[in-house]
């Protein structure tokens, strides 16, 4: 079987892996126990009994449909089929002529035959040429931005990577020029894109830094919920025969099992899930509109705690865009000296707008005879053109790179001075060849060939001359090799000055071989042209155009008129997204399947390295990897800063590597054989021009291709994660504040202060919003000068630990103390003693301890509003001291951010809304509340912004965020110094408003309620 097998987790076996958290469980079980309890319940409270369990199960539905989120990385193995062929020409049964089959049917042995559009159907052992030069693009295997020459010679290295497998195609790739035959070696899951297909099946997608963080936190709140729950059931073991049960010890053993299940809820952060989803949600808009589509909420977090970025080279750093940015004709000859006339060439794509340069000076081409020669030859010796994309807005290449940055130079050059103007942008793309081509014929081409590294076109004038004589315009075209211009300049014997012909000596051959050496060599490396003309060629009818071998006879006497020199250059902004990313603590690593040589000049081009670095240490290709020892591989990743000639087990090794120093590895890539090393690393990051494999193996897309979109998706992240932080916590004191209450009025055997569905309301929805707010908190200044954060740092550590169970302490305690106020003080309340109320379960007419006492107010809602009151109430406040974890709210107001005042405001209207309208208040088992209550919920409440004031200025003054280490002891400061900052306006407004509210007579205000 030749296809690819589709080997993934369906979208069920996805769901169930979200009730995998023990959090999760623990809420799961609690509504099976509720929904039990339900379903025995008497009386009144029948209906509203199943209000819990329906609101807990709707939480876990919403949580389990995070699995068809995640069901996006399993289309990343499905997308891998679309680079298979669906038909395949063989020869089969001693037949002389082809056939076509399907591709699946094709089997190792098979003799199979491609030409020129065709897509391999299969790894193939290439057994005969049947064309001059046989080209292949396997970009999207190898990474190589150029097609690639094959032969049929064997390959006598056995470790050969497969950028270096000459005799090879690969299933997959497309065949770009020529016709061959070979015998297929590998199908399906054995080719080289199967073994990509086994290795992204056999990766295992990491947890993010957030993800394990909550992990380890619900593994620990999840013991000590079950350790709380079990002590209130225990404790209250005595109280399980009370009258109130009916002297049932199972109704009683029932009803404390009840408050357990409530302390559970209570516990459970319910809210917190959908809190980070809409924060990491609104964080995606924002990366969006900086071009970065996010695919995987989790990972928006995860960018903020990056360490490493691998990038490859070509379309990431690099434009993917081949041009020519150097050239040369000779000035002037003087016996074995000479002088050349270099130029520099503007614009990076191909767009065919540019300049040309010498001395830094703006020159017009047509001023220079050479340049008219050189530019003809570009435009003749091209099958390649330029197309304008009206959708995308941009240039973009029909034909070989190569020859279409030799395209866009001869645009740039205009060395005829076309009359530009006025033309649209599709008539703009080939006005300056069409011109030249307008000139001459072509008449045939003499196709590349691997012995000569050359080509030629035999050209005629399209109008009569003068001398009515043909030219053969010749130039060689290398991808790899530096010193292939050698060949041509060896078959030149003269060199051509302006419009003159001067004989080519060794003197001016040296100081031509030794530009080219230079520009192929050092910072630039640039793939250099070597560009000559042949004056007299043989007839046409006198050349043996079937017999390839000849090509090289035809192609002597040669005139050298000039060289160019072109590289896929980096993108513009790429250089300074690199220094900034040094800034942030951020290691960029470039991996790339092209040769060490290129990688390292555009390293230095770009930053990654500084000019003068050396490079021993720091850039390895794939084979000098392979031959490290483990240890000295490790080591190499280490520091390592370029990979090239690599494959992509090379790159997934690399990663393993990285994340073993608990690195946080982004990995860059936009082709089938990056999307292994995408689905491994943390953040897989494809290009927006990418193969959809790599797309949907990645976390997310750049929709510009541009690199420096990576760097605004990291302060984007490390904003979101600071923010994070601050709702997190805000969450998490206030569950410990409902535990506590729980706790208390079970220990304390005061009536239920607190129930489940109130507690999921608040958890859910007036907590919700003001910890949603919290994620709009405006990023620091230095964000982005600070190193990424340990990824090991712990969500709470021991001092905020401490001060977030101290607010919460108190919110549990006002809580508890609301209710006990109505109780025992409140002017409407039956004003029991503390005895009665810790001992409401013995309430009897005949017992005498409650003598007076009508029992039938123990049931009552006023208590349970004043204690929901109070808990929606503190927690308004508790948000408010969220707004920045150590600095004051005197100096950071609530209006810094408007959204959480927005939130507060709609929380408390929510719950003015089931206190107020009918039939909410049943559903909730509270009641309206008057004035005089009211001011008492403030009275209560607002304290705890004192106390959170206090834990803030001990952080500041004495302890490092984080830190139980004191500072040393401060002079003390003056009082403009330590009013310097404050928000005036913010304390005019509230203090007033709090003396008012302390000193006021409630009786006095409940005559206006009246």
């Amino acid at each position: 079987m030749s296809s690819l097998p589709i080997a993934g987790k369906t979208l069920l076996e996805l769901v169930i892996e979200q009730f995998e958290d023990l959090l999760v469980r623990i809420l799961l079980l609690a509504a099976c126990i509720s929904f039990v309890l339900a379903w025995f319940e008497e009386g009144e409270e029948t209906i509203t009994a199943f209000v819990e369990p329906f609101v807990i199960l709707l939480i876990l539905v919403a949580n389990a449909n995070c699995g068809s989120v995640e069901r996006n990385a399993e289309n990343a193995i499905e997308a891998l089929k679309e680079y298979e062929p669906e038909m395949g020409k063989v020869y089969r049964q001693d037949r002389k002529s082809v056939q076509r089959i399907k591709a699946r049917d094709i089997v190792p042995g098979d003799i199979v035959e491609v030409a020129v559009g065709d897509k391999v159907p299969a790894d193939i052992r290439i057994t005969s040429i049947k064309s001059t030069t046989l080209r292949v693009d396997q970009s999207i295997l190898t990474g190589e931005s150029v097609s690639v020459i094959k032969h049929t010679d064997p390959v006598p290295d056995p470790r050969a990577v497969n950028q270096d497998k000459k005799n090879m195609l690969f299933s997959g790739t497309n065949i770009a020029a020529g016709k061959a035959m070979g015998v297929v070696i590998a199908t399906g899951v054995n080719t080289e894109i199967g073994k990509i297909r086994d290795e992204m099946v056999a990766t295992e997608q990491e947890r993010t830094p957030l993800q394990q963080k909550l992990d380890e936190f619900g593994e620990q709140l999840s013991k000590v919920i079950s350790l709380i729950c079990i002590a209130v059931w225990i404790i209250n073991i005595g109280h399980f025969n009370d009258p109130v049960h009916g002297g049932s010890w199972i109704r009683g053993a029932i009803y404390y099992f009840k408050i357990a299940v409530a302390l559970a809820v209570a516990a459970i952060p319910e809210g917190l899930p959908a809190v980070i989803t809409t924060c990491l949600a609104l964080g995606t808009r924002r990366m969006a509109k900086k071009n970065a589509i996010v695919r995987s909420l989790p990972s928006v977090e995860t960018l903020g705690c990056t360490s490493v970025i691998c990038s490859d080279k070509t379309g990431t750093l690099t434009t993917n865009q081949m041009s020519v940015c150097r050239m040369f004709v000779l000035d002037r000859v003087d016996g074995d000296n000479c002088s050349l006339n270099e130029f520099t060439v503007t614009g990076s794509t191909y767009a065919p707008m540019g300049e040309v340069h010498k001395d830094d000076k703006l020159i017009k081409c047509s001023q220079y005879d050479g340049l008219v020669e050189l530019a003809t030859i570009c435009a003749l010796c091209n099958d390649s053109s330029l197309d304008y994309n009206e959708a995308k807005g941009v240039y973009e290449k029909v034909g070989e790179a190569t020859e279409t940055a030799l395209t866009c130079l001869v645009e740039k050059m205009n060395v005829f001075d076309t009359d530009l103007k006025g033309l649209s942008r599709i008539e703009r793309a080939n006005a300056c060849n069409s011109v030249i081509k307008q000139l001459m014929k072509k008449e045939f081409t003499l196709e590349f060939s691997r012995d000569r590294k050359s080509m030629s076109v035999y050209c005629t004038p399209n109008k009569p001359s003068r001398t009515s004589m043909s030219k053969m315009f010749n130039f060689v075209s290398l991808s790899k090799c530096c010193g292939a211009p050698e060949g041509v300049i060896d078959r030149c014997t003269h060199v051509r000055v302006g419009n003159a012909k001067v004989a080519l000596t060794s003197g001016i051959k040296q100081k031509i071989m030794s530009v080219i050496r230079e520009w192929g060599t050092g910072r630039d490396t640039l793939r250099c042209l070597a560009l000559a003309t042949h004056d007299n060629p043989p007839r046409k009818e006198e050349m043996n155009l079937e017999d390839s071998s000849n090509f090289i006879n035809y192609e002597t006497n040669l005139t050298f008129v000039g060289c160019v020199g072109m590289l896929d250059p980096p993108r513009i902004e790429v250089a300074s997204s690199i220094k900034l990313c040094k800034q942030a603590g951020i290691r960029v690593i470039m991996i790339t399947g092209d040769n060490k040589g290129t990688a390292v000049a555009i390293c230095r081009r770009i930053g990654i390295f500084v000019e003068d670095e050396d490079v021993s240490t720091k850039a390895f290709t794939g084979r000098e990897f392979d031959e490290l020892s483990l240890a000295a591989q490790r080591d190499a990743c280490h520091h390592a800063r370029c990979f090239a000639r690599v494959e992509p087990s090379h790159k997934s090794k690399i990663v393993e590597f990285l994340q073993s120093f608990d690195e946080i590895t982004a990995m860059t890539g936009d082709g089938v054989n990056d999307a292994p090393a995408l689905k491994k690393a943390e953040i897989g990051i494809a290009m927006g021009s990418g193969t959809a494999v790599a797309k949907t193996a990645s976390e997310m897309v750049l929709a510009d291709d541009n690199f420096s979109t990576i760097v605004a998706a990291v302060e984007e992240g490390r904003a979101i994660y600071n923010n994070m932080k601050q709702f997190i916590r805000y969450l998490i004191s206030s569950n410990v504040g409902e535990v506590v209450c729980i706790f208390l009025t079970a220990a304390l055997g005061f009536p239920e202060a607190l129930i489940p569905v109130q507690l999921l309301w608040v958890n859910l929805v007036t907590d919700g919003l003001p910890a949603t707010a919290l994620g709009f908190n405006p990023p620091d200044l230095d964000i982005m000068n600070k190193p990424p954060r340990n990824p090991k740092e712990p969500l709470i550590s021991g001092w905020l630990f401490f001060r977030y169970l101290a607010i919460g302490c108190y919110v549990g305690a006002a809580t508890v103390g609301a209710a006990a106020w109505w109780f025992i003080a409140a002017d409407g309340g039956p004003r029991v003693t503390f005895y009665q109320l810790s001992h409401f379960l013995q309430c009897k007419e005949d017992n005498p301890d409650f003598f007076g006492v009508d029992c039938v107010v123990f049931e009552s809602p006023y208590p349970m509003t004043m204690a929901l009151s109070v808990l929606v109430t503190i927690e308004m406040c508790n948000a408010l001291n969220s707004l920045s974890e150590n600095q004051s709210l005197m100096r950071m107001p609530p209006w810094e951010n408007i959204w959480l005042v927005g939130a507060i405001c709609l929380s408390m209207s929510l719950h003015f809304l089931i206190l107020y309208v009918e039939p909410l208040p049943i559903i909730f088992q509270i009641t309206p509340l008057n004035v005089t209550q009211w001011l008492m919920v403030l009275k209560i409440s607002l304290p705890v912004i004192l106390l959170d004031e206090t834990l803030k200025y001990v952080a500041r003054n004495y302890l490092e965020p984080g830190k139980d280490s004191v500072r040393p002891a401060t002079k003390p400061c003056s009082l403009s110094a330590c009013t310097e900052g404050v928000s005036w306006p913010f304390v005019f407004i509230t203090m007033p408003l709090v003396i008012w509210l302390y000193s006021t007579d409630t009786n006095f205000s409940d005559m206006f309620w009246s």
